[in-house]
């Protein structure tokens, strides 16, 4: 599905290099949730609908959800959401560490495989972007012709208090799913439900592999994302 080879070969080729061309790319943004409606009212789908870069593409993948979240995301009545709720809740470890590692994963991919952005980027159902996070990204991704951009995020250490996560390089640790832009071709790089047994999250095992890749990875300075861990 994906190899260093291929990447080399269609990184030069029209189709590839089209999207750094366009004045305003179409930008799909992907947000796994599970029983998480009031945070994707209040906060996480709620920034992104506020974004002021507007062609997007929007798509929310419930996994298994059982709340009112459907009737949340259609509340927006937004014609850019995309909004489908998989038949039952994905099948991960029993134990709570592992599962967080891997959480997600099955709508996460199903989300990829529906969309059509020129770039795509994600969403956590718990965190949220800053106003122009996607508008300064598109903008660096055209002046750049990066692959792959990472960037700082704010994180929640401990109940409303927050630091920064510098990102310096692309590391475990410096990224997290929602800190991340990329062109459209690394979306055949699925997550990968069994990263547990290895001892890493589903987000870096993935980002992990687009860097082995050979992917032109490039850090914006910005702090565009916030990461919360604590606030509900």
């Amino acid at each position: 599905m994906y190899s260093s080879d291929k990447i080399i070969s269609i990184r030069t080729s029209d189709i590839y290099t089209h999207a750094y061309e366009k004045t305003a790319p179409l930008i799909t943004v992907c947000i796994a949730t599970y029983n998480r409606a009031n945070l994707l009212l209040t906060r996480s789908l709620r920034s992104v609908i506020n974004q002021t870069y507007t062609n997007l593409q929007i798509i929310v993948i419930g996994d298994g959800c059982t709340d009112n979240t459907e009737d949340i995301v259609r509340s927006f009545d937004d014609p850019r959401i995309h909004f489908e709720n998989l038949p039952q809740h994905g099948m991960y470890p029993t134990d709570p560490y592992q599962r967080w590692q891997v959480a997600g994963t099955i709508p996460l991919n199903r989300a990829l495989e529906l969309a059509t952005g020129d770039f795509v980027t994600h969403l956590d159902d718990d965190d949220e972007f800053v106003p122009h996070r996607i508008e300064r990204l598109v903008e660096y991704a055209i002046s750049t012709k990066a692959d792959f951009i990472f960037h700082p995020f704010y994180w929640e250490c401990s109940p409303s208090q927050w630091t920064i996560n510098d990102a310096r390089s692309l590391e475990h640790s410096n990224v997290t799913t929602s800190s991340v832009f990329y062109h459209h071709w690394f979306k055949y790089v699925p997550w990968d439900l069994n990263a547990y047994l290895i001892g890493e999250p589903g987000d870096w095992n993935r980002f992990k592999k687009v860097k082995e890749l050979g992917a032109k990875t490039v850090r914006c300075p910005d702090v565009l994302t916030l990461k919360f861990n604590f606030s509900r």
